[in-house]
């Protein structure tokens, strides 16, 4: 496959007042390009103003945050290690704690279509919060099986967990579960992301592998499911295989870019197998990616995670912002 590199440009730039420690998730706002919340494990939760590039609120948890999300443009959610879910009035500069799980928190979503908080984690549940008041509203199994990673477009709502179980709710009916299934891929899942046309999702695993999946059952729609292998380096003839740490969808163009412990990112068209091109190499693994809204711009967050190599000195951790192009993100 030929592969289209693009160099480090212009279009490109570092955040700066960076977190302290490795970052673990980056959100940009539901309707704009320009707010970014970053969770870090140096326990903080911080708001960028990209286009300025400047933090604009930082506010912290008693132990590192796992995940952020954004209810809408000035209200955040976020939870980690504490086990506790915390709401941040970005207006106002309030908090208000909204309740905690029996394990850490790792993955924090917002369902719009229900209005409510979804949060995952380790404790083998995902519980649901009503955003206005602070109240559960519903507490889910997860087959008692740490949640790994959530995904939510629209109804659709994806949990994968550390056994490689994989399970499809709607939000609407949380009463049972729609779907139960065993990831295609044979390692631990790291990431999963939903299809924004919900027709299905794209898994990665620690072992270099990405799996494009359908949730109609119809067999001819299963027949189009596959999987395949990135983020491998060959290096004096042997091939290093690296985790696919990140996944994030290009809105309009249905295509996703996937971020890997070789510090690549690579830009895929998943309906026609193909990848589009591959960035320059970053300074180290890349911990989070996420399009904003209108897909013009990407955030990379880039972080040694513990399975790399340690190196000494450790690299920084940073996030880049890179406005893509139609080339870079457009299907052929």
């Amino acid at each position: 496959m030929t592969v289209t590199r693009v160099a480090e440009s212009r279009t490109e730039f570092k955040l700066k007042s960076l977190p302290e420690d490795a970052i673990s998730s980056v959100k940009f706002a539901p309707k704009s390009n320009q707010f970014l919340l970053v969770s870090s494990w140096d326990c903080s939760v911080r708001l960028y103003d990209v286009s300025a590039n400047i933090e604009r609120h930082k506010y912290n948890h008693e132990l590192p945050v796992l995940d952020v999300c954004f209810r809408d443009a000035v209200h955040s959610y976020s939870g980690g290690l504490d086990q506790t879910l915390k709401m941040y009035d970005l207006n106002a500069t309030t908090e208000t704690v909204l309740g905690d799980h029996k394990g850490a928190i790792r993955c924090v979503e917002f369902a719009a279509e229900v209005n409510a908080v979804l949060t995952g984690s380790w404790d083998g549940t995902v519980k649901m919060w009503d955003s206005r008041v602070p109240n559960c509203v519903g507490t889910y199994n997860q087959g008692n099986e740490r949640v790994y990673t959530m995904s939510i477009v629209g109804e659709k709502f994806v949990v994968g967990t550390s056994g490689r179980k994989i399970f499809v709710w709607d939000v609407r009916n949380m009463g049972h579960v729609n779907q139960r299934r065993e990831s295609s891929l044979k390692y631990q899942t790291r990431c999963i992301r939903v299809f924004p046309n919900k027709q299905g999702y794209v898994l990665s695993s620690i072992e270099g592998r990405v799996a494009v999946e359908y949730l109609d059952s119809n067999p001819e729609v299963q027949k189009k499911k596959y999987a395949f292998k990135c983020h491998r380096i060959k290096e004096s003839g042997v091939e290093k295989i690296y985790p696919v740490n990140a996944i994030s969808f290009h809105s309009v163009y249905n295509t996703f870019a996937t971020g890997g412990s070789d510090g690549y990112v690579n830009i895929w068209d998943g309906f026609n197998k193909k990848r589009l091109c591959q960035f320059h190499r970053y300074n180290t693994a890349v911990s989070s990616l996420c399009f904003s809204h209108d897909g013009s711009a990407l955030a990379i967050a880039c972080s040694q995670l513990d399975e790399t190599e340690a190196e000494d000195p450790k690299p920084d951790d940073t996030i880049y912002i890179r406005y893509v192009t139609d080339q870079e993100t457009k299907p052929k």
